[in-house]
């Protein structure tokens, strides 16, 4: 079965972990954790960097670093993993949903506005499957309405916008390190801000609010931390990263060359402004194709080819369903009704990849 994603791991991931347990820094203490932090966010051109146990936590704590309370609304994409949403929830606060854009599958700028409220304290972006949004005009609604904006960057380590990397566009960029990401520490998360306050804010909570008269406490903080561990296997990998993003985008490139011609087959975007970084190589099975999309997934799997769909829309899940009743967003729901993941990791071989794109032309027929 070739998988949709498996990490790509080195020597060095070993013996920084190995040096772990010999010095038994095994916790959340230890060197590597702010080597880690240092060098990720000076990769994605940040100041700050703060480390949690994973991608939802960073995004909690940066929601919490702002101090969003109940009756708070932010403002997110419904075409998203749904941490986007949850880690909005976990504040007592709302998320407000907006559709996508066809261009590139991303929260559309153009009806951000017309949900802006006196109620609205945050937009979330999310960087979708490692194509970054439009931030400019997302950056001058919320310069006008005094708004912070938060990057769901989860997928898009080493993602451009026009020439920037995505993490730092906005007031906080929030990162996944899980194993299918571009880097990984097995479970991880962190986050990267400009913002001193946002930071320092960010590592207080992440560590139970401890002051520096230990066990006192003026805020309820939260037990987000990574490990010296994780971290360890995060410094190794920054030393692929660059490696990590360009064999993306290089597959992604093999996939296009193969795939471009399989009529009823919408290839991912790539905006003159963007460097995708192809997180996940997904395409649009259209009603053209002949064979509707879970049906093409079954088929791939019986020759071996595992994949996912797209995210199903944030007012089409169960546990959101009935607070977004009646709510439609067309674009969000085609993406989520035709959208499948192909295999899309670093161990992806080119002979994999002419395979899956041979089997796909062949389920057309």
């Amino acid at each position: 079965m070739i998988p949709v994603c498996e990490p790509k791991l080195g020597k060095k991931e070993l013996g920084y972990v190995i040096d772990c347990i010999k010095t038994n820094w095994i916790s959340s203490k230890g060197k590597y954790i702010t080597e880690f932090e240092e060098k990720f966010s000076e990769y994605c051109g940040a100041k700050y960097g703060v480390a949690t146990c994973n991608g939802t936590t960073a995004l909690h704590l940066v929601l919490a670093s702002i101090e969003l309370k109940p009756g708070d609304e932010v403002i997110v994409p419904t075409f998203t993993m749904i941490a986007t949403a949850n880690s909005v929830t976990y504040t007592g606060a709302t998320p407000v949903l907006v559709d996508s854009e066809p261009q590139t599958w991303n929260i559309d700028p153009a009806k951000i506005e017309e949900k802006i409220t006196k109620k609205t304290k945050s937009i979330m972006v999310m960087h979708t499957y490692g194509h970054p949004c439009d931030m400019d005009p997302i950056l001058e609604l919320a310069k006008k309405h005094d708004l912070y904006v938060i990057e769901d960057a989860a997928e898009a380590h080493g993602a451009e916008y026009k020439g920037k990397r995505a993490g730092a566009l906005g007031d906080a960029g929030c990162f996944s390190f899980y194993a299918n990401k571009i880097i990984t520490t097995g479970e991880g998360g962190m986050v990267v801000t400009n913002d001193e306050k946002i930071a320092e804010m960010a590592r207080l909570l992440r560590d139970q609010a401890f002051e520096p008269k230990r066990f006192l406490h003026r805020y309820i903080g939260f037990n987000y931390r990574m490990t010296n561990l994780q971290a360890a296997v995060g410094v190794a990998q920054m030393d692929l990263i660059d490696e990590s993003v360009e064999t993306r985008r290089r597959n992604a490139e093999l996939y296009n060359s193969l795939l471009k011609d399989v009529g009823g087959i919408t290839l991912p975007p790539e905006a003159l402004w963007a460097k995708n970084v192809y997180w996940m190589y997904t395409v649009l099975v259209d009603d053209s194709f002949g064979m509707g999309r879970d049906k093409l997934m079954g088929y791939l799997r019986e020759k071996g080819i595992d994949t996912r769909s797209a995210f199903y829309p944030i007012h089409t899940q169960p546990v959101y369903a009935k607070q977004y009743n009646g709510e439609k967003y067309p674009v969000a729901e085609e993406l989520g009704r035709k959208g499948i993941n192909l295999p899309s990791g670093n161990t992806l071989t080119k002979d994999q990849i002419r395979f899956i794109a041979e089997t796909i032309a062949s389920a057309k027929g």
